[in-house]
Formats: C-alpha cells, sequence, structure tokens
C-alpha cells in the first residue's frame, strides 16, 4: 500500500552489519547472512512445524503408526523387514536385561523414521504441485481438465483442516525471472510515457546491460534464490524500510477506516474496551493457528509469514539502519491521552480481561485529571522524525527513561484515545470524511507512535480507526485483522442498552500505570525540532474519500470483467484528464504464493490503456470502438496481474539486480535510470478477505471503508480503493498540497466522471449519464450525491441474532 513511497525513493546504504564470517565478495556475504537469516527463522518456528508442519497429518498420527506397528508385532508380523532388530542392535547394552522395552523403543524410533519418511514425501508432492500455475492464465470462468486433477491432488495432500502456517514448509520459493524477458516488460512498460528519443535512449542502456551486466548479476541471484528463503523479500525489507531515513509519518504508514455509516456505541471507552479485547482474542486465535490459512480462489495457499509479527513489534531506530524488535508476548498496551502516556494491563491471573473490565481502566485514563508534563505532550513526535536523529535522542531516553520506554516499546500495540470527534457528519458529509483520514493517516504529529506495528485510534465520539507502520508486513494482512476485529467487536461482544461493553467492572483492578518520562533538557529542543518537523509534514497532505455509489462490484462482474482491472483502467483515464499526460503508474499486487513472498508492482500504464483514453477523449469514436479498446486494456491489465502473482513481474526482479550491483560497486547506467523514475499514481485495492464475518445484504452499512496512503512523489497522487458489498465503492486519495499539479478533489471528481463514462459503454449501463466524450466543458451528467440518502447513526445498532456468533 504505502510501499511505493518508500520504493521510490530508496538510496540504500550497504555498510555490512553483523556476520561473523568474512568473505571477500561482499554479494556473498550478504548471501550468506539471508540464507542464515532464513534458517534461524525456520528453527524459531521449530513449535509451529510441530503443531502444523506434519501438514496433512498431524503429530498424533505418529502414535497411529506406532500402535499399528505394535499390533503387526503382537500378530508375529514384521512390517519393518528385519529394520527394528537392528535398530534394537544399536541400543546401548546396558539395556540389555529390558528386552521388551528395547523393543517398545526399536518399534518407536522405526514409526517416527517412516512417519518422518512419509511427511517428507508429502511435502514435496504438495510442493510440486504448487509449483503449477496453469490456473492463473485461464479464463475466468473455465477450468481444464489439468486443472481439475491439479486441484483435486491439492486438496488431498492439504489434508482436511490445515492452521495457519500448515503450508508454509509445502509453498515453492519465488523464482527468478530470466533477465531478457525482465528488460523486454520493462521497456514494454515504459513506451507510452516516454518521448521516441527518450525511449531509444534507454533501449540502447537496456541493451548494453544484457550484454555487459545482466549475466553476472543474475548469476548472484540465481544463487540466493537456492540459499535463502525468497531472493528478494529480505532485501525489500531492508533496504526499502529500514535503511530508509525518512520520517515515517506519510511515507511508511497507511490508515484502516471504521464503518463508514454506523457507529456501534458513542461511548470511547467502551469502545476502546470491545476493540482492545477483539484483537487480543485475534492474537490468541494467531498463536493458537485457529486462524484458517488465505486461500487465493478458494483453492490455492498463500504464505503465513507476516502474520508472525503482528503483536509485540515495534521499528526500533537506528543512525543508519532500524531493525523490527518482536516479542514472544506482552500482557499489557500502551495508552496515550492528552499527551499522557499510561501501561495498562489486558491480563489478571485468570487471563484476558473482559471487555467491561477493559472499558473500566480506559475510563480510568480519560477521567485521569493530571496534566502533561513539560514537553512529553510532544514527545511521540519524535517518532515522525528523521530516523537518524531519533536514533540519537531515544539512546538519551534509554538513560533517562528507560521503563517508560519499554513500557511503550514492549507493549502488544498502541492505543491513542483522542480527544476529538471524527468520523462522518451530516453537517458536511465530504469535510468530515476528509478530516478523518487525514486524522488516521498522520494525526497532529504528536497523537501517534509511529515505531509499533499499529496504533489503534479511539475518537471521542467512538469512532475508530487503525495507523499501520509498513516494515513488518502488508495491508492484505493487517486488513484481515481489522476486520475480525470489527465484526467481533459489533456483533459477538457487541453493547448494552445503554452503550457500555457488556459485562459487570471488577473495581478491585489497579489503576492504569501513569508512565513518568523525566526528559532532560536536550531532549525538549529535540521533541520541538520534531514537532515542527510532523507538524509540517502532517500539514502538506490533502486527503479525500469518497463513496462512489453509481455502481459497484455486482455491475462489473455481469461486465463479465476483472473488477480490479475495470477500476485500473478507469483510473487511466480520470488521471489523463487530471493532468493531460500519461505516467508510470504502480498497482500494488502479492507474491505470497511463494515463500516468504510480500508484493509486486503492477504497471497499469500500458499501451492499451492509453489507446483506450486516447479514444474516449476523442468525439469521433464511437462507443463500440472505444469498448472494444477498453476490454483489451482490460485483457493487458490482467495479463500483468497474473504475471506479478506467479512471480514473473519486472519490479521486484529489477530492484534485486540493483541491490547487486550496488554491493558489487558495478556501475549500471540502466538501472540508474530504472531507478531514477517517479510513480506518479501510486494505487491499491484493499481487498475484503472475509465476507463470512459480515451480512452485507441484511447490515449492508456494516463493512470497513477500506483505508488509504500517502502520495508517492510530490507531484503524484495517493489511491487505494475498496469494494464495499457489491454495489459501492470508497476511494482514499491523496496528494501535497505543496503541489501546483496536484488538487485530490479534483481527481476525485475525474475517478467519478471516468467510471460513468465507462460504464456508459455497456448495454448494462447506458441509463447512467455521462458528459460528452472529447469535450472540455463541465461534467452535465448526473452526480452521485453520495450521502443523500444514509444517515449517521451514532446509537449502538441492531447487530445479528446472538443464535449466530461469528467463528
Amino acid at each position: 500500500m504505502a510501499e511505493a513511497c518508500q520504493a521510490v525513493g530508496f538510496v540504500p546504504s550497504l555498510t555490512s552489519s553483523g556476520p561473523d564470517v568474512e568473505l571477500k565478495d561482499p554479494v556473498l556475504q550478504d548471501i550468506y547472512l539471508s540464507g542464515l537469516r532464513s534458517w534461524k527463522r525456520h528453527l524459531s518456528r521449530f513449535w509451529n512445524d510441530l503443531l502444523s508442519g506434519v501438514l496433512p497429518a498431524s503429530p498424533l498420527s505418529w502414535l497411529f503408526l506406532f500402535s499399528a506397528i505394535q499390533l503387526a508385532c503382537f500378530l508375529q508380523l514384521d512390517p519393518s523387514l528385519g529394520l527394528m532388530e537392528k535398530i534394537k542392535e544399536l541400543l546401548p547394552a546396558c539395556w540389555g536385561q529390558y528386552h521388551r522395552l528395547r523393543g517398545l523403543l526399536a518399534a518407536a524410533l522405526f514409526a517416527l523414521c517412516l512417519w518422518g519418511a512419509l511427511i517428507f514425501t508429502l511435502h514435496v508432492a504438495l510442493r510440486l504441485l504448487l509449483t503449477y500455475h496453469g490456473w492463473l492464465l485461464e479464463p475466468h470462468g473455465a477450468m481444464s481438465s489439468a486443472t481439475k486433477t491439479w486441484l483435486a491432488l491439492v486438496r488431498i495432500f492439504s489434508g482436511r483442516h490445515p492452521m495457519l502456517f500448515s503450508y508454509q514448509r509445502a509453498l515453492p520459493r519465488q523464482p527468478v525471472p530470466s533477465v531478457q524477458d525482465t528488460v523486454c516488460k520493462y521497456l514494454e512498460s515504459v513506451r507510452p510515457v516516454l518521448l521516441d528519443e527518450d525511449f531509444d535512449w534507454t533501449a540502447r542502456l537496456a541493451q548494453e546491460f544484457l550484454k555487459l551486466e545482466a549475466s553476472l548479476l543474475q548469476w548472484y541471484l540465481r544463487l540466493k534464490s537456492w540459499w535463502a528463503a525468497n531472493y528478494v523479500s529480505d532485501w525489500w525489507e531492508e533496504f526499502v524500510y529500514l535503511r530508509s531515513r525518512s520520517p515515517l509519518i506519510v511515507n511508511s504508514n497507511y490508515y484502516l477506516m471504521d464503518f463508514l455509516y454506523v457507529t456501534p456505541t458513542p461511548l470511547q471507552a467502551a469502545r476502546a474496551g470491545n476493540a482492545v479485547h477483539a484483537l487480543l482474542l485475534y492474537r490468541r486465535r494467531l498463536k493458537r493457528q485457529q486462524i484458517s490459512p488465505t486461500l487465493l480462489m478458494g483453492m490455492r495457499p498463500l504464505c503465513s509469514a507476516q502474520y508472525e509479527r503482528i503483536f509485540n513489534t515495534t521499528r526500533v531506530p537506528g543512525v543508519h539502519k532500524d531493525h523490527l524488535r518482536h516479542l514472544h508476548d506482552s500482557r499489557h498496551v500502551a495508552v496515550l491521552h492528552r499527551g499522557r502516556f499510561f501501561r495498562m494491563g489486558t491480563h489478571s491471573p485468570d487471563g484476558l480481561l473482559s471487555p467491561r473490565a477493559l472499558e473500566q481502566q480506559f475510563q480510568r485514563i480519560l477521567d485521569d485529571p493530571s496534566p502533561a508534563c513539560p514537553h512529553e505532550e510532544h514527545l511521540a513526535a519524535l517518532t515522525a522524525a528523521p530516523r537518524g536523529s531519533w536514533a540519537q535522542v531515544r539512546q538519551t531516553l534509554k538513560t533517562c527513561a528507560t521503563h517508560a520506554l519499554e513500557a511503550v516499546e514492549s507493549a502488544a500495540f498502541f492505543v491513542s484515545l483522542d480527544p476529538e470527534p471524527a468520523g462522518l457528519t451530516q453537517e458536511d458529509p465530504a469535510a468530515s470524511l476528509d478530516a478523518y483520514a487525514h486524522s488516521l493517516l498522520a494525526g497532529c504529529g504528536h497523537d501517534r507512535w509511529f515505531d509499533k506495528s499499529f496504533t489503534l485510534i479511539v475518537f471521542s465520539n467512538g469512532k475508530l480507526g487503525l495507523s499501520v507502520e509498513h516494515s513488518w508486513a502488508d495491508c492484505p494482512i493487517s486488513g484481515h485483522m481489522w476486520e475480525f476485529t470489527l465484526a467481533t467487536e459489533c456483533f459477538q461482544l457487541g453493547y448494552s442498552s445503554d452503550g457500555h461493553c457488556k459485562g459487570h467492572p471488577d473495581p478491585a483492578l489497579p489503576q492504569p500505570q501513569r508512565l513518568q518520562w523525566n526528559l532532560p533538557d536536550q531532549v525538549h529542543q529535540s521533541v520541538s525540532l520534531a514537532l515542527l518537523g510532523a507538524k509540517t509534514l502532517s500539514g502538506n497532505i490533502d486527503c479525500h474519500v469518497f463513496p462512489f455509489c453509481h455502481f459497484g462490484k455486482s455491475f462489473i462482474k455481469r461486465c463479465h470483467l476483472s473488477s480490479d482491472s475495470f477500476i485500473q483502467t478507469a483510473l487511466q483515464l480520470a488521471h489523463f484528464r487530471d493532468r493531460g499526460q500519461f505516467c508510470l503508474t504502480y498497482e500494488s499486487a502479492m507474491t505470497r504464493l511463494f515463500l516468504e513472498g510480500r508484493t509486486e508492482t503492477v504497471r497499469s500504464c500500458t499501451r492499451e490503456a492509453c489507446d483506450f483514453v486516447s479514444a474516449m477523449e476523442d468525439p469521433e469514436k464511437t462507443d463500440t470502438q472505444c469498448l472494444a479498446l477498453f476490454r483489451a486494456a482490460v485483457d493487458k491489465h490482467q495479463a500483468l496481474l497474473k504475471a506479478a502473482l506467479s512471480g514473473q513481474g519486472v519490479d521486484r526482479h529489477l530492484f534485486a539486480l540493483y541491490i547487486v550491483s550496488r554491493l558489487l560497486r558495478m556501475q549500471s547506467p540502466f538501472l540508474d535510470q530504472v531507478y531514477s523514475e517517479q510513480w506518479q499514481l501510486s494505487t491499491s485495492q484493499i481487498p475484503v478477505q472475509q465476507m463470512h464475518l459480515f451480512d452485507v445484504h441484511n447490515y449492508p452499512d456494516y463493512v470497513s471503508s477500506g483505508g488509504g496512503f500517502g502520495p508517492a512523489d510530490d507531484h503524484g497522487y495517493g489511491v487505494s480503493y475498496v469494494f464495499m458489498g457489491d454495489d459501492a465503492i470508497t476511494f482514499h486519495i491523496s496528494s501535497k498540497k505543496s503541489s501546483t499539479k496536484t488538487d485530490s478533489h479534483r481527481l476525485g471528481q475525474h475517478i467519478k466522471d471516468a467510471l460513468l463514462d465507462v460504464a456508459s459503454l455497456f448495454r448494462a449501463g447506458q441509463h447512467l449519464q455521462r458528459r460528452f466524450r472529447g469535450s472540455k466543458g463541465e461534467d452535465s451528467g448526473r452526480r452521485c450525491e453520495f450521502l443523500s440518502s444514509k444517515t449517521v447513526d451514532s446509537k449502538t445498532p441492531k447487530t445479528p441474532t446472538d443464535s449466530e456468533p461469528i467463528q
């Protein structure tokens, strides 16, 4: 999501850190360290492997096999063909007098070896099956005999009840694409946005790269792909995120919104209590692996590695490089209210506190009359400062405020009790949504702890939101958690008739602990400077959120098109109308089909999309001609998306080649040219992954309205969108107020116009009015008064029946 901000501006600092082994070749040294980190992660996941790594069997299956062997021995049969007797001979001689015990031990060891061999064989077979990607290339709704056979085998080898990490050992590694194919795809992607002479120059650089440097760089990547778990993901995390020295605010965080039209309770403490309880229930399910692994299109498992660091994680600043600190467990949250920090326990000796008890603790914080100490109120602005500066100040805080800093950084997550209301209002719906988005993304610059994996923001009127740091995982992971949280706190936990959490308070609970910072004078100036910079960054962001309610996913399905490709092509039309030119477009796609995969870029500005946009702006083109070009653009986008999903994208391969060239201190004009380009349009779809948690037919307003992120370029846009049910789409747009070339509201209007124009090309959408194609005048079509028929419910809403709790 927000990754485009980091990806386009990174400058790798390639100083080595921490190895005990010194290799003359810096690339080999880095590859060695990557593999070492991979193996350490595998060892640290031993317990997960013990619970679920024996897919499709279970640990109890060994006991079944051992019992079967014992039964065979009782019937005087030898299923081991003499191997158990050889094992007996290898046992210590001192056990000779325990003949029966030796027999049992030999049978147990033989059963263990046979069981391990069977599990290993099943893993290898499943991994080979999961390398098949032919199903991705088939037309929507069609399935070949080969794919049907493959699907049946995957289901057989996957077992009946896979746990969250069950597939990890069976996932294939991300392939290294052919460097010739990558360069060819790159040149094709930049052709629409370059002048002829610029493209010819770029093509010459590409040919020289293929002749001189490509083969050597590619050799190193293939070596890494065999040694490390993923040839690109650890470098992506390190160089794009952790080595970036830019402030996290706007650049490396994104936000997720609450329900758009309803607020289950107006009581701030009650909403906080239920939300925190739901989040900790999710953490408990995560620990027990009770979360089902995500299956793409219901059949292909995705990597679950990113779930490991949702909770108890902090991005710790360093002078040259940050690092992620992850704890196995944490039994408290850090809370910020009116500039005061609190350590609030979440567990009692009997287990997790009830929602009502958590509400009581939050209410105690809200009722605490003590003022913030000097500069404590703005202390969190340090986490919005450039990383090197914050790292230096943090060293001072570790000395003078050790306990307070540790309480914040070791918390399960951060909670900000915002003293102001937020969310949709009837008085000024458009402005209120924009302010809501801005508050979640940037706030005031000093009211979020941006280092934490995520901050739960609870506003004074009960509205919720998340601010998420990006380095530890990508949006689908936090989105999955957020969907569970909203559904659980609203439908399963619920609220009493007076808006409080259900249950009873616990007066015996100790008061939340107020954290004391004892800031020295030299920190005061750093806080003031950090606050000034954070307010500058926050004040420069122009956010615009609007629900588009003329049509949604159901209409696009009736057109027999991919909903994502439909929107992406319409965005090209909207952006062209906004800026009068085409630009490189960044769309995030996931590579979690592979072990420890993260993301890939879909370059959505294609020649086919440009041809369609040109036709739409040409009044002489007929609707039939435009529709044919639109379908061609959608098909091209689908092909690019499928290539990205299957590990055959462009940008991650070029990124890894660039890192190798920098490690070798090899100058590559072609790769330097690639990373001098700017993404003026950065886009992302926020997937709704657990529709079974929401009854969109009976409760259509109870769906998260998605989230957004900052622009990737000073003169660019950040656009995200989410399909709210079947008949609405919510867009989140951001840009910088300092730019004279962008305007988030202006682009929002162009997006509405473009969607109506595209829909009118189809018979099912001809009732939708649009402006005359190619004209320069004002839009004469019907405008969607997107909130005219909605009301803002600040009371406890009706929820599904208690007899149907969410699982």
